[in-house]
């Protein structure tokens, strides 16, 4: 199933009090109430903005779906953690026996115990490059059950993370497959939740005079401005270049000094006179 976000459905800002909550709901109501509107797909929008002031209007279960938001984006794939049931709890006042109306979402976060979440197995790891993970991607698997075997496509949506989950609906009432993601390591890209970070070389005239570097991104090489004076391990923020997101991750390039070798005569004297030019101590702070 799909991440539902109950914020964008309404219309509100993440931290709207409950009276914006309620403005919202109210307007949205009236605008696809299907007695009155003739708004496209009426009944739909209006079980969906029901569906979202049921969340967003009650503080516990606001809560607790604000916890997985952090997460998740509108229509990535889904599933509640494993503990869910057990830190959010079964009581009347927080669970539903009569979800008619309301999606799997809903059902899968808020249902009763006993219209509770589909039945799961464990699929294990699929594993995918940075850049399947950057722009989105499809695999099929083959997968063995009940002695039978059976193929899926795997739909890989763009942004998606390290050890995120990736529901797939059984087929003929078996259990849905989780599969979790495990990303490959990378030569030039590490990445950091929805951030990438990346070494950036440079020779020691180019921090210390400033520089313009084509650097390379998972969407495309861009020019980065080197500041004057740079330093090793100074980091530079390329922002909206990382993993797709509301919002998007950034490029963290963290520069590294390369000192080339002194390997001809001209490159040793260029070095004595930085040395006798320069009224530098690298050691000054030391004690």
């Amino acid at each position: 199933m799909q991440y539902k976000d109950y914020y964008e459905v309404l219309g509100v800002t993440r931290d709207a009090d409950a009276e914006g909550v309620k403005r919202a709901y109210r307007k949205l109501a009236r605008k696809f109430h299907p007695d009155v509107s003739k708004e496209k797909n009426a009944e739909n929008k209006f079980k969906e903005v029901q569906e979202a002031y049921e969340v967003l209007r009650d503080p516990e279960k606001r809560a607790a779906y604000d916890q997985l938001g952090r997460d998740y984006r509108p229509g990535q794939q889904f599933r509640p953690p494993p503990d869910w049931s057990q830190r959010f709890g079964h009581s009347g006042s927080q669970r539903f026996s009569d979800l008619n109306g309301f999606s799997d979402f809903f059902a899968s976060l808020f249902g009763g115990a006993a219209g509770g979440p589909p039945p799961e197995a464990d699929a294990g790891h699929l594993e995918v490059t940075v850049e399947e993970a950057y722009t989105g991607t499809k695999r099929r698997v083959s997968l063995s059950e009940g002695g039978r075997s059976r193929s899926v496509d795997v739909q890989i949506p763009p942004g998606v993370g390290e050890g995120q989950s990736l529901r797939i609906a059984g087929s003929g009432g078996s259990a849905s497959l989780i599969f979790r993601i495990k990303l490959r390591p990378h030569s030039l890209y590490i990445p950091q939740g929805k951030d990438v970070q990346i070494e950036l070389p440079l020779a020691p005239w180019e921090a210390a005079l400033g520089a313009k570097v084509a650097v390379p991104t998972l969407g495309g090489t861009v020019e980065l401005t080197i500041p004057a004076g740079a330093q090793s391990g100074q980091k530079l923020r390329l922002r909206g270049r990382g993993f797709p997101g509301t919002p998007h991750g950034d490029q963290i390039v963290s520069i590294k000094l390369v000192t080339p070798a002194a390997q001809s005569a001209q490159a040793k004297q260029a070095y004595e006179r930085m040395k006798s030019e320069f009224n530098f101590d690298p050691r000054a702070g030391w004690p």
